[in-house]
C-alpha cells in the first residue's frame, strides 16, 4: 500500500521561495492536491499551485481553464485563486471575478436578481457591475471594513462599535428575510436554485465519498475514514429527521468577510451572490456561526468578541423562528464539511467539535 503525503502548512519552491498553503482541494488522483498559496517574505503574493505525489509546483497564470486570468491579474492583485475554477483580482476601485468560459453569464444574472430582492427591503448595499463578459465580471467596491476586519488585532474598533456593527447586521438580516415580496421579488426567489436539506445531505455525501476515495489505500487513515463515515450518517440523519423550516432567500456563503460596515448612516454592504438559493434560514445562520467559531479557535477573534457576534446570530435565529433542531443540524453539517478540508489540523479539530456537540445533545436529551 502506498502512503499519500498530507498537505503541508508550508511548501518550498525550487527557486527557494517558501509558500504558505492557505487553501487546498483534492485533485483527481489520490495523493494529488490543488492549492492556493501565499509567498512568505516582504513581498506578499498569492498564487495557485499543485502538490502531486509530494512534489510542489506553482500553477502558471496562463490557466487554460481561466483564459482571462493573466490579462485581469496584470491590472491588480490576485486575492483568490483556485486553478481551473475561479479567481478574484483586486484593482483600483474594482474587483474582477474570473470564471470558466460561459460561467460568468449565469453569475451576472444572479447578481441582478439579488438586487431586486435586496432593493425591496433596502437593507443592504451591493456592488455595481461595471463590466461583464462570458468569463469575467468586474464589480465596483463597497467602501468600508468588513465585519471580519473589525475583529482583527490591529483594528482600532472599540468593543462598543464592534457590538453596534453586529447588532446592525442582525436587524438588517431579520428585516431582509421578513420583508414582504412583491411579484417581481417572488418571481426571482422562485427562480433560484433549491438548497433543501436533501440537497445538502446529497452534496455532503459526495464530499465524504471524495475524501474516502482519496485515502482508501492508506491503511493509516482507516480509523479516520470509519469515524467520518459514522459522523456523516449521524449528521445526515439529524438533517433529515425533523421537518424543515420554510424556504427563504439564502446568501449561500454568509460570513463576516461578506458584510461591510459602510458608515453609521448607510446600510451595510453585502457581497458575493454566486451561491444564492432558496433554503432554510438556518443554513446561512449556521454558516455564519461556524465561521465565527473557527476564527475564535484560530485566535483571530477574542472570546469576548466571539460571544458578541455569536449571540447576535442566535438572536436572529430566534427572531426568524428558526427551529433550534434545524440550526443545530445545519451547524453539524458545516463542521463535518470542515473536517473534510485537506489542510493540517482541520480533520482533528472538526471531529473533536462534533464529538463535543454530540455529548451535549445526549446530556440535553437525558
Amino acid at each position: 500500500m502506498k502512503w499519500y503525503l498530507p498537505v503541508p502548512q508550508y511548501a518550498d519552491e525550487a527557486t527557494g521561495t517558501t509558500w504558505r498553503v492557505s487553501r487546498a482541494w483534492f485533485d483527481k488522483k489520490p495523493g494529488d492536491y490543488v492549492l492556493e498559496v501565499l509567498s512568505q517574505g516582504r513581498t506578499r503574493a498569492l498564487r495557485g499551485a499543485y502538490l502531486r505525489q509530494g512534489r510542489f509546483e506553482l500553477a502558471p497564470l496562463d490557466d487554460p481553464g481561466l483564459p482571462s486570468l493573466r490579462a485581469e491579474a496584470q491590472q491588480g492583485e490576485l486575492i483568490t485563486y483556485r486553478p481551473h475554477r475561479r479567481a478574484v483580482v483586486r484593482g483600483e476601485g474594482r474587483y474582477s471575478k474570473i470564471f470558466r468560459p460561459g460561467q460568468a453569464i449565469a453569475s451576472a444574472e444572479r447578481c441582478a436578481h439579488v438586487d431586486i430582492l435586496l432593493s425591496a427591503a433596502g437593507t443592504f448595499m451591493t456592488p455595481r457591475i461595471l463590466r461583464s463578459s462570458e468569463d469575467v465580471i468586474v464589480f465596483s467596491t463597497v467602501p468600508g471594513p468588513t465585519l471580519n476586519e473589525l475583529s482583527e488585532d490591529d483594528s482600532t474598533t472599540g468593543d462598543e462599535s464592534f457590538a453596534a456593527a453586529w447588532e446592525k447586521w442582525a436587524r438588517s438580516w431579520v428585516a431582509q428575510l421578513s420583508a414582504p415580496h412583491g411579484s417581481a421579488a417572488h418571481s426571482v426567489l422562485s427562480s433560484l436554485p433549491l438548497r433543501s436539506a436533501e440537497v445538502e445531505a446529497a452534496d455532503l455525501w459526495r464530499c465524504v465519498n471524495r475524501w474516502l476515495r482519496h485515502f482508501e489505500n492508506v491503511p493509516e487513515m482507516s480509523p479516520q475514514g470509519s469515524a467520518l463515515r459514522a459522523a456523516a450518517e449521524d449528521v445526515t440523519k439529524n438533517l433529515l429527521r425533523t421537518a424543515p423550516d420554510p424556504l427563504v432567500w439564502s446568501h449561500g456563503d454568509l460570513h463576516a468577510k461578506q458584510i461591510i460596515a459602510v458608515d453609521d448612516r448607510s446600510p451595510l454592504g453585502l457581497l458575493d451572490f454566486d451561491e444564492g438559493a432558496q433554503a432554510e434560514a438556518a443554513l446561512d445562520l449556521a454558516n455564519m456561526d461556524v465561521r465565527l467559531a473557527l476564527h475564535q479557535r484560530r485566535n483571530h477573534l477574542s472570546s469576548a468578541r466571539y460571544f458578541t457576534a455569536h449571540n447576535q446570530v442566535l438572536a436572529v435565529a430566534e427572531e426568524l423562528h428558526v427551529n433550534p433542531d434545524r440550526f443545530h443540524a445545519y451547524t453539524d453539517t458545516l463542521w463535518l464539511r470542515e473536517a473534510l478540508v485537506p489542510l493540517p489540523g482541520r480533520l482533528a479539530t472538526a471531529t473533536a467539535v462534533l464529538d463535543e456537540r454530540a455529548k451535549l445533545y445526549q446530556r440535553a436529551g437525558a
